[in-house]
């Protein structure tokens, strides 16, 4: 799959697993700084290992709002709407797990990975 100029600000294989919806150019109160909001939804792939036969899409969770690395200066977030799954009898539900973002956190794991190297704090890129 070849990707476009996203491919390049976006964590690496995001977009494998996600569509651009929205991107938003938003005016921070907090920090009176411009930050960048790029929306994604997943798409409707069922987790390897599930039958399809068995599954169906019951829409998307809350969404969740990740710190990415900074493009130009400006603070990314990602707000990602991530599917469920329900079985069709046992009424359990599933989702995507996905390795890319950091447990526990509200940054992508390269990103993390990255402040850990440099033991940088990610709340310095808001101020």
């Amino acid at each position: 799959m070849e990707l476009g100029f996203e491919g390049y600000f976006l964590p690496e294989k995001l977009l494998e697993h996600f569509n651009i919806v929205l991107v938003k150019y938003l005016g921070e109160v907090s920090t009176k700084k411009m930050i960048l909001e790029i929306h994604l939804k997943e798409m409707n792939n069922l987790p390897s290992g599930y039958p399809a036969s068995e599954y169906e899409s019951k829409g998307f969770s809350s969404s969740s709002r990740i710190q990415d690395f900074p493009i130009r200066g400006k603070a990314v977030y990602l707000v990602i709407n991530r599917r469920r799954w329900r079985h069709k009898e046992t009424k359990k539900e599933i989702r995507s797990d996905y390795s890319f973002i950091a447990e526990g956190s509200k940054i992508t794991k390269e990103l993390s990975d990255f402040l850990k190297g440099t033991h940088r704090d990610p709340r310095r890129y808001d101020k």
